[in-house]
């Protein structure tokens, strides 16, 4: 059953400011063969929204409902990256359950998976042979290193990717060795772009009839999120460097010392960078000449440091701040986790959700971080147990009955 998005004249423009009854994606149907992170989030997000999202697993499950930390048996990680969706057991070896696939795939507006390339297509749901069968179909591959290229076929995991697109070289003290990022960004980057890349391709399909492969590499996808490292080097030729808590090209633009911590600090212009100096009392920095623009004061930094900290490390970090903010420039304590989620602008800004689930009792999970004036808010329901659906799906959408079903489970298509 196709679902299109509604356009008005080329652009997505709400009718009116008042609430609808609907979210933005509701009436899509997604199918969704991912596991662990990358594609679980890029489908997680379009659920948020209102897509419905079926997970299909092995009948082990994906290997995120094994991963720690856990409680009351469940996985976090699997809980968050797999919330709003329904869970069907299918056995892709078998003959079956490929057949299964290829009646859902009649059905769905789009395909996501994550297997290594050339996997689907020696299971039989490779993305030829279910757009053949439903030649509207977005089919929607996310890898390491995309399905072409020499490296396609290599495994890849977040810490390969942040090796090797020059992130990891490019972070941490100067001195020191390269260093991963404190998150698994180059998967979620790659989830963000293929979340993104699905809705530009379904609106395509709208306006042509036809589907698309759309092809989501990580290492592609983390190399265009190095904006400043990328731009750096198509400009000067030379590769980002490590620069320890401070910005590669500006200055100040980093984490300064304080007398009982740490601050960050951001000055992009000399406006904010007088305005800097005259709230730390030292208007001499205004006129001196190794700081007259950006360029000049990031290639004296060590210098800037000093001065700034001097003055800095004889008040408390709350001093500073409230010193800076009311001066106009841009300065924020050093927050953890837990004080960024419980702060008030992310209370009332709704980023963490209140989701029943009788395993997990007081669950709150993130949501899509987007607020749409012209729609219901996002949904919010817990992640499903291994094979929860598997019944109501082969009756709902195929129409099988319980002694059919009990068939496919019979021969092990359902595992």
């Amino acid at each position: 059953m196709q679902t299109s998005l509604q356009i008005n004249s080329g652009n997505l423009m709400p009718e009116s400011t008042e609430k609808s009854a609907s979210r933005p994606l509701d009436g899509i149907r997604i199918l969704d063969f991912t596991r662990v992170l990358a594609g679980p989030m890029s489908t997680a997000l379009l659920a948020d929204l209102g897509a419905q999202v079926v997970k299909v697993e092995p009948p082990q499950g994906d290997d995120y409902r094994a991963i720690g930390p856990m409680k009351n048996g469940q996985s976090a990680l699997f809980t968050v990256m797999n919330r709003n969706k329904q869970s069907l057991v299918l056995d892709l070896k078998h003959a079956d359950a490929v057949a299964v696939v290829h009646e859902l795939a009649r059905q769905v507006d789009v395909v996501v998976e994550n297997f290594r390339p050339g996997v689907a297509e020696r299971l039989g749901i490779g993305p030829e042979t279910l757009r053949a069968l439903n030649p509207r179909l977005v089919y929607v591959s996310v890898s390491g290193f995309g399905q072409t290229g020499p490296l396609a076929h290599r495994p890849a995991y977040d810490i390969i990717v942040q090796a090797m697109s020059g992130l990891m070289e490019a972070t941490g003290e100067p001195q020191g060795a390269p260093t991963l990022v404190g998150e698994a960004v180059s998967d979620v980057v790659a989830g963000l772009f293929a979340s993104w890349a699905t809705l530009a391709a379904l609106l395509q399909a709208q306006r042509t009839g036809d589907g698309q492969h759309v092809d989501v590499a990580m290492f592609d996808t983390t190399l265009s999120f190095l904006a400043t490292s990328m731009s750096r080097y198509l400009f000067t030729g030379l590769p980002a460097r490590r620069v320890g808590n401070r910005h590669p090209l500006s200055a100040p633009f980093g984490v300064y010392r304080a007398r009982d911590g740490h601050y960050a600090l951001a000055v992009l212009n000399k406006k904010l960078f007088d305005a800097t100096a005259a709230a730390m009392d030292l208007p001499e920095l205004a006129s001196d000449p190794r700081f007259a623009s950006d360029e000049t004061r990031s290639a004296n930094e060590p210098a800037l440091r000093a001065a700034l900290e001097g003055w800095s490390t004889q008040h408390d970090v709350a001093d500073v701040v409230a010193r800076l903010e009311s001066a106009g420039v841009p300065a924020a304590p050093i927050w953890n986790i837990e004080q960024a989620l419980n702060s008030e602008q992310i209370r009332s800004r709704g980023l963490l959700c209140e989701v029943e689930d009788e395993r997990l009792p007081g669950l709150q999970l993130p949501t899509q971080p987007v607020h749409f004036n012209g729609a219901l808010p996002n949904r919010a329901q817990r992640a499903p147990a291994l094979g929860e659906h598997t019944e109501l799906l082969l009756q709902s959408w195929l129409g099988r009955s319980t002694d059919a079903i009990a068939a496919l489970r019979e021969a092990g298509a359902l595992g």
